[in-house]
């Protein structure tokens, strides 16, 4: 599935996910960066499009750029094996602990210029509340990644985040009313955001395929192609192959058609912050 442009190979999700282990390695390393060059024989030009994942090279070389480098040994394989792989527009990634510490859903999530997610059960991870999420997962090491995930996502005034929730998430007490009175009033507020949209659809929409199943769907820079990603109970899987995107891109229309308009939305997240106020009160 390789393509090009001009002179470079358009990057992928699994090539930019590689390339981001390789710049992680490199800057861990004490090696002076010209230094590096010249053992490798490399021009400055190769190292930096492999590490944006717009070029190959041979799995050989990247081992001996890691052992150059001194990367430790479960980094190293977990590099290898993904210079091995095949680059089929699919890939899965395995949980380690947390879905939010996964390195190649934070490489791009950091790049992407609009990001749009959807939750059919609960609310987002990308604007959950430290409580919210760990009432949700009783999980401290989770609360601290998903808090870090997010803040990457806030700083470039540049990109657009769009959430869709279903109302169905805001009735549903999560820990406590306090909790949950602190979650409303964090989406009320981000709403009003120039760089975040939340989208609530209401209860009387009928569920059908697009309510059934959650997915963010990522647009990067020109020429990289956007990318989807799905979170399972273990695993999550990416998909940038252009006929599965498509399917995500149409789930997106729906949800679009489905769900209130920004300013709609934003008084009923309000509406629920104030009952959830007055009980808790």
């Amino acid at each position: 599935m390789t393509e090009t442009t001009g002179h470079e190979r358009m990057s992928t999700a699994h090539s930019r996910e590689l390339g981001a282990y390789l710049r992680l390695v490199r800057k861990r390393s004490d090696i002076p960066f010209k230094e590096l060059l010249e053992t490798l024989a490399w021009s400055a030009g190769k190292l930096s499009k492999l590490e944006r994942g717009t070029r190959h090279t041979h799995p050989h070389e990247i081992a001996f750029l890691l052992g150059m480098c001194g990367a430790d040994k479960t980094l190293r394989e977990r590099i290898m094996a993904l210079a091995a792989s095949p680059d089929t527009g699919s890939f899965v990634r395995v949980h380690d602990s947390s879905p939010d510490t996964l390195f190649g859903l934070r490489t791009d999530e950091e790049q992407a210029t609009t990001i749009m997610s959807y939750d059919p059960v609960g609310i987002p991870a990308l604007v959950q509340t430290d409580d919210y999420t760990r009432a949700l997962t009783d999980d401290e090491e989770t609360v601290t990644a998903r808090l870090e995930r997010q803040s990457s996502l806030t700083t470039p005034s540049w990109r657009r985040v769009t959430l869709f929730l279903r109302e169905t998430a805001l009735s549903a007490v999560v820990g406590s009313t306090e909790v949950m009175r602190d979650q409303l009033l964090h989406l009320t507020l981000l709403s009003g955001t120039p760089t975040t949209v939340i989208r609530v659809i209401p209860r009387c929409q009928v569920l059908n395929a697009a309510l059934c199943h959650p997915a963010t769907l990522l647009t990067l820079d020109a020429p990289a192609r956007p990318m989807v990603h799905v979170e399972t109970d273990l695993a999550t899987v990416f998909h940038d192959a252009p006929d599965l995107v498509a399917a995500y891109q149409d789930k997106f229309r729906q949800l679009n058609h489905l769900a209130l308009e920004p300013t709609e939305s934003r008084t009923l997240l309000a509406r629920w912050a104030n009952r959830y106020d007055a009980k808790a009160s």
